[in-house]
């Protein structure tokens, strides 16, 4: 494996999970899609970075070529966004944040001190406290299929606003992302068409294609496959009713 890796649950209501890792090796591999945004602190030979990464909308090939990298990331749960960083504007690309000192980062014109996995929720926690951090409540109703007193255009509208995406691209990217973790654990192809809730193997074909096959195709070099950018994420899809 690349890396060796540690994920955990948060207290935050603005989290869905924190995860750290170490790469262990070099070597390529390819970061499947992402509907739901995150930040990330690498450190390397003491140099450390925080970046804000958007949605991914497709496969995107990594190379690793620093061994001993540490990363530590926060992804957040649908609806939680930073206003200051529109996701619409960070879908399939990412920010780094300028440093303050080797410590810390500027953020709102102010000196943050870089996270760590131990202290995320804290970290978060200051956030919204100076509003840096907001939630809209209406969007994680909206993908379980709960009704709403707003207007299709003012709920799709609010929707776009806090994660980026459409409700429709979240829920294909996370049935194909379920679909790709059930194929390499050994699902057969047929029990994953039903589990993922494909119509048929056509299907499920032209969605993973979509997002991998023409990186493959491109690809010299044999590359191991990675359900997140730098590892597995848990998919949300079983938690949800999606709908073609």
């Amino acid at each position: 494996m690349l890396f060796d890796f540690e994920e955990r649950l948060s207290a935050s209501p603005f989290v869905e999970r924190i995860w750290c890792a170490q790469s262990e090796r070099t070597g390529d591999f390819l970061s499947v899609a992402a509907s739901q945004w995150e930040m990330v602190v690498s450190t390397y030979q003491g140099q450390t970075t925080i970046t804000v990464r958007g949605p991914e909308t497709r496969v995107t090939p990594m190379h690793v070529s620093l061994l001993g990298a540490e990363f530590f990331g926060i992804i957040f749960r649908y609806g939680a966004f930073m206003p200051r960083f529109p996701v619409g504007g960070l879908v399939d690309a990412d920010l780094d944040l300028p440093d303050a000192s080797s410590k810390s980062f500027w953020l709102s014109g102010s000196a943050w001190q870089f996270p760590n996995y131990e202290n995320a929720d804290t970290f978060v926690e200051r956030l919204v406290k100076e509003d840096l951090l907001v939630c809209d409540p209406i969007i994680e109703p909206v993908l379980r299929g709960e009704p709403q007193e707003l207007s299709p255009r003012s709920v799709q509208r609010r929707f776009v606003q806090a994660t980026g995406l459409t409700q429709g691209s979240i829920r294909k990217i996370e049935r194909a992302r379920y679909a790709t973790i059930l194929l390499q654990q050994g699902v057969s192809i047929l029990e994953t068409v039903e589990q993922a809730g494909y119509s048929d193997q056509a299907h499920l074909t032209r969605s993973l294609k979509h997002r991998l096959e023409k990186h493959l195709l491109k690809s010299s070099t044999k590359v191991s496959l990675s359900s997140c950018r730098f590892c597995s994420r848990q998919s949300l899809l079983p938690e949800l009713s999606f709908m073609c």
